[in-house]
């Protein structure tokens, strides 16, 4: 219980500001797509909110940390335990 507490403590809300439109940051849907036509889509989100959802992904991830800043037809080349990916930005979305 104390960790839960201490977790609230910590939080921070992050709103949505204009400055973030067509760009990837923290709270953004965002398309992807490789050289082989392999669609994601997901929403960058802190660590501790993904509970268990499958198009959530971790802002500390490694594909996350490429997608940061991006635009739309911008290449993210992710760094993985199997070699580098690269994926392209298709779409930028964010919840209002």
């Amino acid at each position: 219980m104390r960790y839960i507490r201490k977790r609230l403590e910590d939080m921070k809300v992050v709103s949505y500001a204009p400055e973030q439109e067509g760009r990837v940051f923290f709270g953004a849907w965002v398309e992807v797509e490789n050289e082989a036509a392999e669609i994601k889509r997901f929403r960058i989100v802190g660590y501790d909110e993904i509970y268990q959802r499958k198009d959530y992904i971790s802002i500390d991830s490694p594909m996350a940390r490429a997608l940061l800043k991006k635009e739309v037809g911008d290449e993210a080349v992710v760094h993985t335990p199997a070699g580098e990916m690269c994926w392209w930005v298709n779409q930028i979305d964010y919840v209002k």
